[in-house]
C-alpha cells in the first residue's frame, strides 16, 4: 500500500516538473523570439478579401443624362463632344460641356440616348475654366445628374466616364478606372501655338479618355458626377492619363454663366513673352543669355495707364515670381494672377539688367495680361 502511494506521489511530482519545464521553455521562446507570434497576428490583420460586383447600377443612374454636343459653323459640323444635363427646371435643361467643344461655333445641337436631336442655345463659356453651358427645352423621361463632391475623394477610388469617343459610332461608351491623382497642374494651350497659355488644376484618372469624351462626366462609384472630362496626354509611351475639372470648379463657373454674370480676370497690363521662346529670338537672345536664365516671363511691352506702368515695370524686365511663387512661363503667370480678384495687391519679383527687384501693384482689368 505504501509503495502504491509512493508511486502516485512520484507521478504527481514528475507531472508538475514536466509542466513547469514546459512553461519555462515557452517563456524562454517568447522572451528570445518576441516577434514570432506578432508576425502571425500581423498577417491575419492584413488578410483582406476584395469583391467586385461591377458598377452597372451607377452607370444606369447617369447614362441617359449624358448627351452628345454638335458644334456647327453655318451648316457644317465643326466639332463634337460630350456633355451632361447639369440642372433642370420645368421648362429647360442646362447642359455643361467644355468651352473648347463649342469654341468658334455659331449654332449647336444636342443628341439624347434615344437618338432625338434638338437645337440648343449657348448661354456662355469661359476659355480659362474650359466650361460652357448650353440651354435646351426640357424633355420627359430625362433628368439632371446627381452632383457629387471631391472633398473626400481618395487616390484609388473607382471612377468611370460616359461619352462619345472618336465619333458618333461609339456614342455613350463607358470606361472605368480609378482616381490616379488629385490637384494635378496641367499646362493647356488655347491656340495652335506650341506655348502653353494657362494652367488647370485637375483630377487625374486612368479611365480611357479619347477625343470626343471632352465635356462628359467623370463619376464616382455611386454614379455621382465629380468632374468634367477636359483633356488627356497623348504621346508615345503615355497611356491612361486623362484629366477632369473638379465638379466644384465646374459648378461655380456654370452658375455664373446661368446667372448671366461675366468673369472679370485681373490684369497687370503687360505683353508677355516666354523666356524659352524669346531665347530663340535674335532680338532678345544676347540680353537673356547675359542674365543666365532659361525660364520666366519677359515683358515685351507695358500698356499705358496700367498697374504695371504705375509700379515702374518696363519692357525687357523678366518676371520670375508672383507673391514668392516661381513663374516659369506665361501659363504659370496667368495661373498665379487668376487666383486673385481685380483690385487685389500682389508682389512681383523681376530681373532688370541682372539685378533682382520687387514691386507691389494693385491689379485692374485691361485688354492685356
Amino acid at each position: 500500500m505504501k509503495q502504491t502511494t509512493d508511486s502516485k506521489t512520484k507521478i504527481i511530482i514528475y507531472t508538475i516538473f514536466i509542466l513547469m519545464l514546459g512553461l519555462f521553455l515557452a517563456y524562454g521562446v517568447i522572451y528570445k523570439f518576441p516577434t514570432l507570434f506578432q508576425e502571425t497576428i500581423t498577417k491575419i490583420e492584413k488578410d483582406v478579401t476584395v469583391t467586385d460586383e461591377g458598377i452597372a447600377d451607377a452607370v444606369e443612374k447617369v447614362y441617359d443624362s449624358v448627351i452628345i454636343v454638335s458644334n456647327y459653323k453655318g451648316n457644317n459640323l465643326y466639332a463634337s463632344g460630350s456633355g451632361f444635363i447639369y440642372k433642370a427646371d420645368k421648362n429647360d435643361f442646362y447642359i455643361i460641356t467644355n468651352y473648347h467643344v463649342i469654341a468658334s461655333g455659331d449654332n449647336f445641337k444636342i443628341t439624347y440616348t434615344d437618338g432625338e436631336e434638338v437645337e440648343a442655345t449657348l448661354l456662355g463659356g469661359d476659355q480659362y475654366a474650359d466650361i460652357a453651358v448650353l440651354k435646351t427645352k426640357a424633355r420627359d423621361n430625362f433628368k439632371a445628374v446627381e452632383i457629387g463632391s471631391t472633398e473626400s475623394l481618395r487616390v484609388g477610388d473607382t471612377t468611370f466616364t460616359v461619352g462619345a469617343p472618336l465619333d458618333f459610332t461609339y456614342s455613350w461608351t463607358v470606361t472605368r478606372g480609378i482616381i490616379s491623382g488629385k490637384e494635378r497642374l496641367v499646362e493647356v494651350s488655347l491656340s495652335n501655338s506650341s506655348d502653353s497659355d494657362y494652367i488647370m488644376n485637375v483630377l487625374q484618372t486612368d479611365a480611357a479618355v479619347n477625343s470626343g469624351n471632352s465635356g462628359g462626366p467623370l463619376c464616382n462609384s455611386n454614379g455621382d458626377v465629380i468632374g468634367v472630362i477636359s483633356a488627356k496626354i497623348s504621346s508615345t509611351g503615355v497611356e491612361g492619363m486623362g484629366f477632369a475639372i473638379p465638379i466644384e470648379t465646374a459648378k461655380e463657373k456654370a452658375e455664373q454663366i446661368i446667372k448671366g454674370e461675366s468673369t472679370e480676370y485681373p490684369s497687370i497690363g503687360i505683353y508677355p513673352i516666354n523666356v524659352s521662346t524669346a531665347l530663340r529670338s535674335r532680338e532678345y537672345y544676347s540680353y537673356l543669355a547675359s542674365l543666365n536664365i532659361t525660364s520666366g516671363v519677359l515683358i515685351g511691352g507695358v500698356e499705358k495707364g496700367t498697374a504695371a506702368e504705375k509700379a515702374g515695370l518696363k519692357a525687357r524686365d523678366v518676371i520670375t515670381k508672383i507673391n514668392g511663387k516661381d513663374i516659369s512661363n506665361t501659363a504659370y503667370l496667368r495661373y498665379e494672377l487668376y487666383k486673385h480678384q481685380v483690385g487685389d495687391t500682389i508682389k512681383i519679383t523681376f530681373l532688370r539688367d541682372g539685378k533682382e527687384k520687387t514691386v507691389s501693384l494693385k491689379m485692374t482689368a485691361t485688354s492685356s495680361l
